[in-house]
């Protein structure tokens, strides 16, 4: 069931890249991930009250209640960055930098989870995804180099944090219902959201947003919603360097979108980096 979760995580998490990227051509993205938040919060908690997991609200540990705010504050700051890059970047560009957080993910999980079963194949999959990574991420003319210096430190700042998320989110509810710590560290990240948003002074551009815009950031917070309900039950339930990979193939969706919605092709090169990540990572769903 973990590894059905998983998938549909990754499936979610590709369409929610596609549907934000549409949100941001014009709206700020601090402001947009403040707001789509909003709609992510909404959906934990119905989906809390769906399972009927609130009432246990007042058993959670102290511990888990200090992780969950840790990961929500690493979400957070992933989150910013993710989109910040989003805003700038192609999503064919973003989206591989971003995903290279596996690598870190697994690495943390084999040495704070003692996840070494399969050690060995475990650790050649995760080097074969970061060539994939390598291979995807393309210096071209210099106008896209020029661009890559305001995207490309981004989205590495998301993938370290969100990297973070997933090892602090799986010690913060090890002990609870999956949905009901979503929920609170959902909680999180809408008042860090909001935080960057006042402190920038951003709040005065919700007005101006776009409807167009702000029907495709809600959308993209429906899908990140069922994202995270999925992910964080299979991090829950099953082995974070088996379920984090898997997630990953996000990618695959994110990817086939751009290119049928923003004409963002890729390379040769490119597209045998992600045939590789893809290889590495099904072989380690698969074989461990």
């Amino acid at each position: 069931m973990w590894i059905v979760m998983a998938v549909l995580s990754a499936v979610f998490a590709g369409i929610t890249s596609i549907l934000a990227k549409c949100g941001i051509k014009k709206t700020d993205s601090d402001v947009a991930t403040a707001l789509r938040t909003i709609v992510v919060l909404i959906f934990s908690w119905v989906m809390v009250a769906v399972v009927g997991s609130i009432e246990t609200i007042t058993k959670i540990e102290t511990k888990s209640i200090i992780f969950l705010i840790l990961s929500g504050i690493a979400t957070g700051a992933s989150w910013l960055c993710y989109f910040k890059a989003l805003s700038v970047g192609n999503v064919n560009k973003v989206v591989p930098v971003d995903k290279s957080s596996t690598v870190l993910t697994v690495i943390l999980a084999i040495i704070l989870f003692g996840e070494a079963d399969h050690l060995w194949l475990k650790l050649i999959c995760t080097s074969a995804i970061a060539v994939g990574i390598f291979l995807m991420i393309e210096k071209k003319n210099d106008t896209d180099k020029q661009t890559r210096k305001i995207w490309f430190p981004y989205a590495v700042a998301s993938a370290i944090f969100a990297s973070l998320t997933s090892i602090l989110a799986k010690i913060g509810i090890e002990n609870i219902e999956s949905n009901l710590g979503t929920a609170i560290r959902t909680g999180i990240v809408l008042c860090m959201a909001w935080i960057v948003v006042l402190i920038k002074g951003k709040q005065s551009l919700i007005s101006k947003i776009d409807k167009k815009e702000l029907t495709f950031i809600g959308l993209s917070g429906i899908a990140t919603g069922g994202s995270w309900l999925c992910y964080y039950y299979a991090i829950q339930n099953g082995i974070v360097s088996v379920v984090v990979p898997i997630d990953k193939l996000c990618i695959l969706i994110s990817i086939t979108f751009s290119w049928i919605v923003f004409k963002e092709k890729l390379s040769c090169k490119a597209i045998a980096g992600l045939v590789l990540m893809v290889l590495a990572t099904l072989t380690m769903a698969i074989l461990t």
